[in-house]
């Protein structure tokens, strides 16, 4: 049985209550735990952005330990949660934890490109039968031109990890995206986006 399977003492953004985005997920091929954790990591940036720093960091931990658990190794959802908790940390001058979640999650975001390539990719238009036939037409350079986009977000988000612990001024937006960027249809490339935007921005 999976993590969230088993733990009963987690909270309800695991997805133990059925709900129709639940089953919309499961139906594309997404586990229980890749819903499961864009739901925490989202909570976790509400809390963030409420000045509710305690809830944040609980469920930005949460989430790491189930990418930990359920995503692998070379998964870019793995460097989001340590990336968001070095950035907190930073800021209340645990410059030493810091920069050991930062490092953790920069030899994850090595193979952001890697990753970039490799992501599967659904069909997306579904307002008539003409765009879905333009775009099965279409299909090689549709693919080409959206993983071109979502490579140039990757290498904001890598900037972004980069200066977790510089002091600088952030460089890029990534949570205000997410709500715009979020796919509407549950494949790699919604897995790469949440990692790449469910950043803390500055």
């Amino acid at each position: 049985m999976s993590f969230t399977e088993t733990n009963t003492s987690a909270p309800r953004i695991w997805g133990f209550k059925p709900d129709a985005e639940r089953r919309a997920a499961r139906e594309a091929g997404w586990s229980r735990a890749d819903l499961a954790w864009e739901r925490l990591m989202e909570r976790a940036l509400a809390a963030a952005a409420q000045g509710r720093v305690r809830p944040a960091v609980r469920l930005f931990r949460l989430a790491d330990l189930l990418a930990r658990i359920a995503f692998p190794a070379a998964d870019l959802r793995r460097a989001t949660a340590p990336a968001n908790l070095a950035a907190l940390q930073f800021r209340r001058g645990a410059l030493e934890e810091a920069e050991g979640l930062q490092a953790r999650a920069l030899r994850i975001w090595a193979g952001a490109a890697e990753q970039v390539e490799a992501m599967q990719i659904a069909p997306r238009s579904r307002s008539s039968l003409f765009h879905l036939r333009m775009e099965a037409l279409h299909r090689e350079t549709f693919h080409a031109n959206l993983k071109t986009r979502v490579g140039l977000i990757a290498e904001e988000a890598g900037e972004t990890l980069r200066n977790l612990t510089s002091g600088r001024a952030a460089l890029h937006r990534h949570a205000s995206r997410w709500r715009g960027e979020k796919p509407a249809v549950f494949d790699g490339t919604r897995k790469v986006l949440g990692a790449c935007l469910l950043l803390l921005d500055a």
